[in-house]
């Protein structure tokens, strides 16, 4: 059984169409990038999947199960999300914050017990948050920030996990952090990642598959390396590319095209 299914999916707004029509499938463990220029319905896409968003045409299936018949409960306790570069100033510290994301798995009017409070230590372990628990939310710097948001959702405990543009405002070393993580509990927890980014060269460092949205429909859908046969990138963002490989690593990197 996949752990996502999405069949012939379209949703619009005010009678715009957004999603036109979008099919895919990851199975548990598997990754998925998802790319395409500004307007295209990635994070629209993802909040179909998680349930923010609601109704639509077609059908999207979460372990075989219906989005729609899913109580909001249910579904939090399967997906977890990393939303884009929003982060809450809200009077707590990190480590609270991180607990807080257990509230699928808690009992009615009871407390995190034990066991919550294990998960969210590993999850903080798992991203090398734990120095950062007795922090204020608001004096984390955005690289911090980061790992606390993806330590909640990891302390969340769902089998999927879905990322908005989870390298936006981080520097180099930050990203290159944040993505070590992301292999590792992709590898060690075999949790279904679906990310959406802007940032080429990050999906053609990742193993997986690669979908490209295109004006709310898919206009790529393959191995992540296919993307960069000829000519592909430039359909789909609309300007050239060339891929250079690294000699010392084979490693492939994307530069886009100037002005003539």
């Amino acid at each position: 059984m996949n752990a996502i299914e999405v069949r012939r999916f379209s949703y619009g707004v005010n009678g715009t169409r957004i999603l036109k029509d979008v099919s895919f499938a990851v199975g548990p463990g598997d990754t998925l990038a998802i790319v395409g220029p500004n307007g295209a319905g990635k994070s629209t896409l993802l909040k179909c999947l998680n349930g923010i968003l609601k109704g639509g045409e077609g059908d999207i299936l979460i372990h075989g199960r219906r989005v729609e018949t899913c109580s909001s409960r249910q579904l939090a306790r399967w997906v977890c999300t990393v939303p884009q570069a929003d982060f809450p100033n809200a009077p707590y510290t990190a480590g609270e914050f991180i607990l807080m994301s257990r509230y699928p798995h808690l009992k009615p009017l009871r407390g995190p017990e034990r066991k919550d409070r294990e998960a969210a230590r590993q999850a903080m372990a798992l991203t090398g948050s734990e120095g950062l628990a007795g922090r204020a939310l608001a004096s984390l710097s955005g690289g911090e920030r980061q790992k606390v948001m993806i330590a909640a959702a990891l302390a969340q405990a769902g089998s999927i996990l879905l990322l908005d543009e989870p390298g936006t405002y981080l520097d180099p070393r930050s990203q290159a952090d944040m993505y070590r993580i992301l292999r590792r509990v992709n590898r060690e927890l075999r949790t279904t990642m679906l990310f959406v980014t802007h940032d080429i060269n990050a999906v053609l460092s990742w193993d997986g598959r690669v979908m490209a949205l295109r004006e709310g429909s898919v206009a790529f859908h393959d191995r992540t390396p296919m993307i960069a046969e000829d000519g592909v990138l430039e359909k789909i963002f609309g300007v050239g590319f060339r891929v250079l490989k690294v000699p010392e690593t084979e490693r492939l990197v994307a530069v886009q095209e100037g002005p003539e």
